[in-house]
C-alpha cells in the first residue's frame, strides 16, 4: 500500500509547471518512490482497471518501445487502481498469451489515493473511468505535460516518444517545437519581444524557424 502522508487530498489538481505529487507504492517490480527517479524523465500513464482491452494494447506498444524511452533517459511507470496481485496476473497473462514481458513497473492504487492526488478522480467520482491520464515529469520532478484519454480510445506510444523528445529539446535549447515536430526537423525561435525586433526579423516575425542543431 502507498504511504498516506505524502498524498493529501487537494482541492486543486496539479497542473503543468507544478511539482508532481510524490508517493511510495508497491509495484510489479518492487517498492518504488517517485522521487527516487529524480534525474530522469518519467512518463506516468494510468489505467482504470487491469485486463481491459485498450490498456492491454497500450502495454504491448509501450513494451515494444521500452528501449527507445530508455535511450531518452525516460522511465515508464504504469498505474492501475487494481491490486498488486491483479497486476501480476495481468502481466503474466500478457506474457503467456502474447509472448511479451512487460519491462516497466505497474503501480497498485487500490485506494485510488495516487489517482486523486493527480486529479484523475474527484470526491464524487463513482468509478475509475477517468483514470486515463499521461503525466510527463521532468528530471526535477516538475509536471511538463498532461494528456487525457477516454477509455474507448487507445493512446499513441509514438506520440508519447515524440512528446518526451520535444520536451527535452525545448528544455536544453532556447527554441520551441512546431506542430508535429520530430528530432532533426526545424525548430521555432521564441516570439520577438519588441516592435524593433519584429521589424528586424522581417514579415514572418511571428514564425521564425531554424534548423535543428541536434543538441
Amino acid at each position: 500500500m502507498i504511504d498516506p502522508v505524502p498524498l493529501p487530498r487537494v482541492a486543486v489538481p496539479p497542473k503543468i509547471g507544478d511539482a508532481a505529487p510524490d508517493f511510495t507504492a508497491r509495484t510489479t517490480q518492487g517498492r518504488l518512490r517517485l522521487s527516487d527517479l529524480r534525474g530522469r524523465w518519467v512518463l506516468l500513464f494510468s489505467h482504470p482497471a487491469d485486463f481491459t482491452p485498450v490498456c492491454t494494447s497500450e502495454f504491448l506498444a509501450f513494451a515494444a518501445s521500452f528501449e527507445r524511452f530508455h535511450a531518452l533517459n525516460c522511465a515508464l511507470l504504469g498505474l492501475s487502481v487494481d491490486s498488486l496481485s491483479a497486476h501480476l496476473a495481468w502481466v503474466e497473462a500478457i506474457r503467456a498469451q502474447f509472448g511479451v514481458t512487460i519491462p516497466f513497473p505497474i503501480i497498485e492504487d487500490p485506494s485510488m489515493a495516487i489517482a486523486r492526488a493527480y486529479g484523475m478522480l474527484d470526491a464524487t467520482a463513482e468509478s475509475s473511468a477517468t483514470v486515463r491520464a499521461v503525466h510527463a515529469i521532468d528530471p526535477e520532478g516538475v509536471i511538463r505535460a498532461i494528456i487525457w484519454y477516454p477509455m474507448s480510445v487507445g493512446r499513441s506510444v509514438a506520440e508519447m516518444l515524440r512528446l518526451v523528445a520535444a520536451l527535452q529539446k525545448v528544455t536544453t535549447e532556447d527554441v520551441l517545437t512546431p506542430e508535429g515536430w520530430m528530432p532533426g526537423c526545424d525548430t521555432v525561435l521564441p516570439a520577438v519581444q519588441t516592435q524593433r525586433d519584429a521589424v528586424a526579423a522581417g514579415p514572418a516575425w511571428f514564425l521564425r524557424t531554424r534548423p535543428d542543431t541536434g543538441v
